[in-house]
């Protein structure tokens, strides 16, 4: 008899790993997007619910919708209580004692070295700690190192503590700075030299040491980008790629390629799975007794671990090794594992050691692309004819329309992730993408895998040429489809809730059935709606006191009151608006005591003022409609003020803010953060340290 159907038209006949998967993700974004940090009872009255809920399914005679409500409830407690035991984890034990704003020697050993946006070395060096707490590490701008990674470092540096995010909703510096475990981020005013000897992080150092070298070695054996994009591609060291190269691999839509995810891991371990099995059935004795499936399984599982290490272990090689050891053991037990069951595991794997990783784009491209193919190839085998006779020509076709569908696909799941991120899109993505992949995949890789196996005999030198003949041809793709005009469009940034919404939209098209997939496209479409027809905001006012205003009377149009002033959280709030070109400076009239200007027409417009000092404020109270004053203004007398005061207090404790008006009318604000924060995160992991090692009044170099 036919067991009856469960009551449920969701994730494929409501298997327990995606329901348990979808609520511990829902948990961790809900504690992380919380104003305030939550009681941990909440966590453990939703876990006795759940269970309640589970015990009472039993005694129905169709439970099977309440079971799966209950084990989404339980999950979704499960999500919440580990992400706030990691968040606090975090902040367990002494803190740093660092001097900020001041010289001091930094010592501990080097972690690696990277790149930011101005192609400029940024040391990451990890600080001695105590047994059983949490790694710390600063980052440091400086020269090109002598020293390798690995080696016991030290370094005179002025630091500062993680900045809170410049604009409201864009990258939240300190957020990512406390869960990476970085205390402080500055610039050097000397050299790096070699630090006293440590007895700690072996393992580590050794694994730093040994990407390096191999780093190093590629970089030597292929000069000039191909040499840094191998080393990218292999070790998942990035320090040798220029802001250039990355752009343009970005702006013709490879820029997927730099970091290591399935594709890289999916053709690593099968490679390897590859050649040891024909290698192994080559055997004729040998293979007459044994499978060779088997064996080569394991060589392939092992192979990818030690890639998985060599790369540096970020959150879409985890998605990727664990997918990748899933299918590696369905074949060891002769059963498919590439499925969305094995996704859901490997999703609850990620989050329950990074919970942090459900904000992070990384983990929402990588589980996107992964399962919209899983779920298209599932669609595909139930509906595909019986092969046709496989030949060569067939089978040509075959391979290159695979790769294009697949470009296809993952470009289109994980487009709308890629724009509320990154606020840009590849406009001929799927072009680079066609050209360029079929070479990455059976050039590129393939030779670079050989390489680093032949690379301890010496022997790497030909599969370095022969990887380096693909990338000049990945290169001359990029090249050209970046070059092409409208490559890299600008999008505006999102309200916060389309992300949720989106993401909501994607699970119900990519798990539901029917109409209640069409309820998911609808519900994608909301999202865009909403997206695009967001009201814009008319103001910007920095943490640092700078006003950027729209213009009403034009399109995009936006004016400044300050060029020489926090240039970075200006750039950040119009990159968010879509805007690249440099806004204008407003017409200010100034005096002794600061300056005005106005936004547009008095009917339409808003005239504010940026103050240096408070003496003359009633004055300017009752000229304009908003004040900031980059000093404290008391708050009777910001009571007596007919405008809104913006002093030096309010824009520290809150950040940069953003305003919307109606009608010439302030109506809304939004700021980045909320006073009194309790957040774990929000809390320093340092403790100041007023001694310093030289004069306080050195200064730092040029750092233009």
């Amino acid at each position: 008899m036919r067991p009856p159907a469960a009551p449920v038209v969701f994730v494929q006949a409501g298997r327990p790993a995606i329901i348990a998967a979808l609520g511990f993700t829902a948990g961790c974004a809900v504690y992380f997007a919380l104003p305030s940090e939550p009681s941990a009872l909440w966590a453990v009255a939703l876990a006795v619910l759940a269970i309640t809920g589970l015990l009472a399914a039993r005694s129905i005679t169709r439970g099977a919708a309440l079971s799966l409500a209950a084990l989404a409830l339980l999950a979704l407690a499960g999500g919440l209580a580990r992400a706030q035991q990691r968040s606090h984890a975090l902040g367990a034990g002494s803190g740093v004692a660092l001097s900020f704003g001041r010289p001091m020697a930094v010592t501990g050993w080097l972690e690696a070295v990277e790149r930011n946006s101005r192609g400029r070395a940024r040391l990451s060096i990890r600080l001695p700690r105590e047994d059983g707490a949490p790694a710390r590490r600063v980052r440091v701008l400086a020269a090109e190192p002598d020293l390798p990674p690995g080696a016991a470092v030290s370094i005179l540096a002025i630091l500062e503590r993680p900045r809170r995010a410049p604009v409201p909703g864009s990258y939240d510096f300190r957020f990512n700075a406390y869960f990476a475990g970085i205390v402080g981020s500055g610039f050097a005013i000397a050299p790096l030299e070699a630090g006293p000897e440590l007895d700690q992080d072996a393992p580590a150092r050794a694994i730093a040491r040994w990407r390096w070298q191999i780093a190093g070695n590629l970089r030597a054996r292929l000069p000039g980008r191909n040499g840094a994009m191998a080393a990218a591609l292999l070790t998942g060291d990035r320090s040798g790629l220029t802001p250039d190269v990355s752009d343009t691999l970005r702006a013709a839509g490879l820029g997927h390629v730099l970091a290591i995810s399935g594709m890289h891991m999916a053709l690593f371990a099968g490679g390897i799975f590859l050649i040891l099995r024909f290698g192994l059935a080559a055997i004729t004795p040998w293979a007459r007794r044994f499978d060779a499936a088997g064996p080569a399984a394991i060589g392939a599982l092992l192979a990818g671990a030690g890639y998985f290490i060599l790369s540096g272990g970020a959150i879409p090689t985890q998605r990727a090794f664990l997918m990748a050891a899933a299918v590696l053991t369905g074949v060891l037990v002769g059963r498919r594992a590439l499925s969305l069951h094995t996704l859901a595991l490997a999703m609850i794997f990620v989050l329950a050691l990074q919970p942090e990783a459900v904000r992070a784009a990384g983990f929402h491209m990588s589980f996107a692309a992964v399962a919209a193919l899983i779920a298209c190839a599932d669609i595909w085998r139930q509906k595909r004819r019986p092969p046709a006779p496989f030949g060569f020509g067939r089978g040509t076709l075959s391979v290159l329309g695979g790769l294009s569908l697949t470009s296809v696909i993952a470009g289109f799941a994980t487009s709308g992730f890629a724009a509320f991120h990154f606020h840009r899109i590849a406009g001929y993505g799927l072009i680079g993408n066609l050209l360029a992949m079929p070479v990455f995949t059976f050039m590129v890789m393939p030779a670079g895998v050989a390489a680093l196996f032949l690379m301890p005999f010496g022997l790497d030198q030909p599969a370095l040429h022969v990887m380096s003949f693909g990338l000049d041809i990945m290169f001359a793709v990029a090249d050209r489809v970046a070059a092409a005009p409208g490559a890299l469009r600008p999008v505006i940034a999102a309200p916060g809730w389309v992300l949720p919404l989106y993401v909501a939209a994607f699970v119900t098209i990519l798990l539901g059935r029917g109409l209640v997939r069409m309820g998911g496209v609808a519900l994608a479409l909301i999202a865009l709606a909403g997206w695009s027809l967001a009201p814009a905001p008319d103001l910007f006012i920095s943490e640092g006191g700078v006003v950027v205003a729209h213009l009403p009377e034009t399109a995009s149009a936006w004016t400044v009151s300050s060029r020489r002033r926090n240039r970075f959280a200006v750039t950040v709030f119009l990159e968010r608006r879509g805007v690249r070109a440099r806004p204008e400076l407003a017409q200010l009239h100034c005096d002794d005591l600061g300056c005005s200007a106005s936004t547009g027409a008095h009917e339409r417009g808003l005239r504010y003022a940026v103050l240096a000092s408070p003496e003359d404020w009633r004055e300017d109270c009752r000229r304009n409609q908003l004040v900031v004053l980059t000093a404290s203004l008391p708050a009777w007398l910001q009571r007596e003020c007919e405008a809104l005061v913006l002093d030096e207090a309010w824009l520290e404790a809150r950040g940069g803010t953003l305003i919307w008006m109606r009608g010439g009318v302030i109506e809304r604000l939004q700021s980045v953060s909320v006073p009194g924060g309790d957040r774990p995160w929000q809390t320093p992991l340092t403790n100041t340290r007023p001694t310093n090692t030289r004069s306080a009044d050195a200064r730092p170099p040029n750092q233009d």
